[in-house]
C-alpha cells in the first residue's frame, strides 16, 4: 500500500509524507477468500479497509429480503473509513466477491496514532470539515435542478398573474366564453331591448373588443418573456451540469494517472523479471 493510495482516502488527504508513512506502517495486510464476509449491517464499525487486490461487494437487503448491490469495489478503493471516527454500526454488508488482499486499519490503532500526534489529528479534522462543507454546498446548490420549480420560486405575484391571464386568453374556454358574451350582447341590443343602449353597429361593443385586445397583448408579451427567461435558466442549468461532469471526469482522469504511475512500473518490473 503506497502513500498515494493512502492519501486517496479523504480523511488522510492532508497528511504530510512523514505522517502518511507512520500511518501506513499501522496497516495490517490480510488475505480473504471469495465469499468471505467482512462485516454485516448493524455490526459495530471497528476498522477501515483498503483494497490492494481483488474485489469487494457492498450490499444491503431491502424490505422484501432482496439483495441490493450498492457498489462493487476493486483495486485502489477503500471503505469503512468513517468507522475510524465514530465507531457506529455498519450501514451495509461487505463481502469479498473475488480473492482479495486488503490493508486493514483498526480503530483502536488509529485512535492511538491520533493521541500521539495531535497536530496530525487537527489536519485530518480540517480535511473532514472541508469535505463536509463541499458536500453541504453541493446539496444546497446542486446543478441538476427542476427548471419549472426554479422558475416558479423566482416568479413574482405579477408574473404569476400574467401567466394565468395569458393562459386563459389562449384557451378554448376564453373563445367560448367571449363568443357567448358577444352573442348575448347583440341579442340584448336587438331582440330583447327595442332601443338598446348599444344599437347596431354596436360601437360600444367594438370599443370594448379593442380594449380587451389591447390589454391582452401586454400580458401575452410578458408571458413570452417569462418563457424566454425559463429557456435561459434551462441553458444555465445545463451548463452547470456539464461543468460538474467535466470536473468529475477530470478527477477520474487524475485517479487514472495516479494508478498508471503506480501500477505500470510494477507490471513492467514483473514482466522483466
Amino acid at each position: 500500500m503506497t502513500v498515494e493510495s493512502l492519501r486517496s482516502v479523504p480523511l488522510f488527504a492532508s497528511l504530510d509524507d512523514h505522517a502518511a508513512q507512520q500511518l501506513r506502517k499501522l496497516l495490517t495486510p490480510q488475505n480473504f477468500k471469495a465469499g468471505s464476509k467482512l462485516f454485516s449491517k448493524g455490526e459495530r464499525g471497528d476498522s477501515m479497509y483498503l483494497i490492494q487486490t481483488g474485489k469487494v461487494r457492498i450490499s444491503i437487503h431491502d424490505q422484501d429480503a432482496n439483495l441490493v448491490v450498492l457498489a462493487d469495489l476493486g483495486e485502489g478503493d477503500f471503505f469503512g473509513e468513517m468507522a475510524l471516527i465514530d465507531g457506529r454500526q455498519r450501514s451495509a454488508d461487505a463481502t469479498v466477491s473475488e480473492d482479495a488482499s486488503l490493508a486493514v486499519l483498526q480503530r483502536e490503532t488509529f485512535l492511538r496514532f491520533v493521541r500521539d500526534t495531535p497536530d496530525v489529528a487537527m489536519e485530518m479534522l480540517a480535511a473532514l470539515s472541508d469535505r463536509l462543507r463541499r458536500t453541504d454546498e453541493l446539496l444546497r446548490g446542486r446543478a441538476s435542478r427542476n427548471v419549472n420549480e426554479e422558475e416558479a420560486a423566482r416568479a413574482t405575484l405579477a408574473d404569476r398573474a400574467a401567466d394565468r391571464i395569458a393562459s386563459f386568453g389562449g384557451s378554448w374556454k376564453f373563445i367560448f366564453t367571449f363568443g357567448c358574451l358577444i352573442l348575448s350582447w347583440m341579442a340584448l341590443n336587438t331582440i330583447i331591448l327595442k332601443k338598446g343602449f348599444d344599437p347596431v353597429p354596436f360601437n360600444f361593443l367594438n370599443l370594448c373588443l379593442a380594449v380587451v385586445a389591447g390589454m391582452q397583448a401586454p400580458f401575452i408579451m410578458m408571458s413570452q418573456n417569462r418563457q424566454g427567461l425559463k429557456d435561459r435558466l434551462r441553458a444555465d442549468l445545463d451548463y452547470q451540469v456539464n461543468l460538474k461532469n467535466e470536473l468529475a471526469l477530470a478527477e477520474v482522469l487524475r485517479r487514472l494517472d495516479v494508478l498508471e504511475n503506480e501500477r505500470i512500473p510494477e507490471l513492467i518490473g514483473k514482466i522483466q523479471s
